[in-house]
């Protein structure tokens, strides 16, 4: 007779993510509780994983040979405490010193950590709920802008002008209205209620240079750019802050330069202790990532920035997966964002990053191909864009989109029609519920991103001499915007990173930037026409992508103004002035 036991192993961490173990006599490591229990779902914790049998594993549990053990396993976090025989070991100290004698690791743990690899990545979130996130947008009373501490931050981040059309025209945060007209006498400047930096942006930001003070004495290293914007990312390595990986993951050495391995010990990442901090930036982070950082007894909860939007796009995805349906990812397979949602996604069921709309036409082909086709098909077109053991024949046949969030909105949609469409005609119209995930069509498209294209949609039906674009020349929201002024004003929209990109009343420095380059180097500068001084009133579209500060929104204006006769040039304060005037009556 099979005898059934149930065994409980409780993991305990600290906040960096070290493990609580117990040392015996002999030197051997344990984990701090291991207890039989009748009911492991009464443990008050919470529970990672489960494991019968473990390929043969947990039979030592027991010392009837013939009995079935369940092995469940749970954690719980707590302060660091001092107990006598048990230590906080981060993973890798454990591993390390089993390596060198130092200690040596009992069958339980050794079984343990085996069963709770694939979950690592869970261990810090346990304790948030479904529909809890890791950082929540701030609201107006919440924002902490006492972290801009001298006039090189205010400068950047901070504009009178764009909050007064703030105050004004954005009325409702996910609604877009009618843009602002700004006239400052010889020239006058349009720009959209909604512009600039999403709250996502604003409450990673602050919360960098909150770590940074609330730090003083420790290193602060960021995971890898904070957003694609220069400015902000050079005013927070002038306070300190150290990347660990360049936006494409490649390690960075000591001395600055891109290395190829992050296990170089010339690498930060090597050189990497307990005691540093860590910030995830906006964009979130890889599982894999942030495994190595916890292994490293690195805290990655704390500090993690990642937009709240982006996470509602894990969820869904994770919801998707769980549903039995494949998870397409639309998004550009070496963007963060896009790497981070595909490693979260493919951690519950298979996953797959696709471009664009002929991307998504290949893999309706590789459906429709013949069984003994299939593989050779999808390798051609999908190679190192799907995960592992990813099986063309079966998990092709129910499909849900998520999408990058910096994407254009009707982008993702089209490509969600399309295969409705396909769908229909291949399945069948009653059986499109069964292939295709239609529930909330869209409904992790990012609103920040959508209504600022939406502003500006309402802002381009006004002629103009010239649109500017102002953001990070790797920041693909911000060429999105872009995107929609050329349909509109053709070679007059530039897109510039700042006003040092406009030389002079006549010439402008526009960074040409195509979708079909896959890194920062491949973009590149041409210097195009500007304005036409001929004595007439210019009028200037201008708007930021989500990245790009106030500040540097008001400086591209004082530059265009300096082009001008100062005295018929009207001061900011009057401009204002009149323009909340006119705001009124309207």
């Amino acid at each position: 007779m099979t005898h059934s036991k149930n065994k409980l192993a409780l993991l305990i961490f600290d906040n960096r993510n070290r493990l609580l173990v117990f040392k015996d006599k002999n030197n051997f490591l344990y984990p701090s509780y291991t207890l039989e229990v009748e009911d492991p779902a009464e443990s008050p914790e919470h529970l990672l994983t489960e494991a019968i049998g473990v390929s043969g594993k947990v039979h030592f549990l027991t010392r009837e040979t013939r009995s079935k053990v369940t092995l469940s396993i749970y954690c719980t976090h707590q302060s660091e405490v001092d107990i006598k025989n048990l230590d906080y070991l981060s993973l890798d100290e454990i591993q390390n010193s089993a390596r060198k004698g130092k200690y040596m690791i009992s069958p339980i743990l050794e079984t343990v950590l085996e069963i709770i690899e694939p979950q690592l990545s869970r261990i810090p979130y346990l304790d948030s709920g479904e529909n809890e996130y890791i950082y929540r947008f701030r609201t107006l009373k919440e924002r902490n802008t006492d972290v801009y501490i001298d006039d090189q931050s205010q400068a950047l981040y901070h504009s009178k002008l764009c909050r007064a059309i703030k105050t004004v025209r954005r009325i409702k945060e996910k609604t877009s209205s009618m843009p602002a007209v700004l006239d400052f006498g010889p020239v006058s400047y349009v720009v959209p209620s909604h512009f600039g930096f999403c709250l996502g942006v604003q409450n990673a930001i602050e919360r960098a240079y909150e770590t940074v003070a609330e730090n003083p004495h420790k290193r602060v290293f960021m995971l890898s750019e904070l957003i694609h914007n220069s400015f902000v990312n050079d005013d927070l390595l002038a306070r300190g802050i150290r990347y660990l990986q360049t936006d494409k993951g490649q390690p960075f050495m000591e001395d600055g330069s891109v290395g190829s391995d992050h296990r170089d010990p010339g690498t930060l990442w090597s050189q990497l202790t307990p005691e540093d901090i860590m910030i995830i930036p906006a964009f979130g982070a890889t599982n894999e990532d942030k495994v190595r950082l916890m292994r490293k007894g690195i805290d990655v909860r704390s500090n993690d920035a990642t937009c709240m939007l982006v996470e509602k796009v894990w969820k869904a995805a994770r919801r998707y997966a769980k549903e039995g349906y494949t998870v397409l990812i639309h998004g550009k397979s070496e963007h963060e964002e896009t790497k981070a949602t595909f490693s979260n996604s493919s951690s519950y069921g298979p996953s797959l990053m696709i471009r664009n709309m002929e991307h998504v036409k290949k893999l309706t082909e590789v459906i429709q191909a013949p069984s003994d086709q299939k593989n050779e098909l999808f390798e051609k077109y999908f190679m190192g864009l799907h995960s592992k053991c990813f099986d063309p024949e079966t998990d092709l046949r129910k499909l849900a989109v998520v999408n990058q969030t910096t994407l254009l909105r009707n982008e993702t949609l089209k490509i969600i029609e399309y295969l409705h469409e396909f769908t229909a005609r291949y399945y069948g119209e009653d059986k499109i519920a069964d292939h295709l995930w239609l529930k909330g069509k869209g409904d992790t498209l990012c609103y920040a991103t959508q209504v600022n294209q939406d502003a500006l949609h309402k802002a381009i039906e006004q002629p103009v001499d010239a649109a500017l674009v102002i953001g990070g020349k790797n920041s693909s929201n911000t060429y999105q915007l872009y995107r929609v002024c050329e349909k509109n004003y053709g070679e007059k929209v530039y897109f510039i990173q700042s006003e040092a990109d406009i030389l002079s009343s006549r010439e402008i420095s526009h960074t040409v930037f195509s979708p079909k380059m896959r890194s920062l180097s491949e973009n590149y500068n041409e210097v195009r026409p500007f304005l036409k001084m001929d004595g007439k009133p210019k009028r200037v579209l201008i708007t930021g992508g989500a990245s790009c500060p106030d500040g540097i929104i008001q400086q591209v204006i004082h530059r265009i103004n300096s082009f001008f006769p100062q005295t018929d040039i009207r001061s900011i304060d009057a401009v204002i002035e009149s323009f909340e005037g006119m705001s009124q009556s309207e």
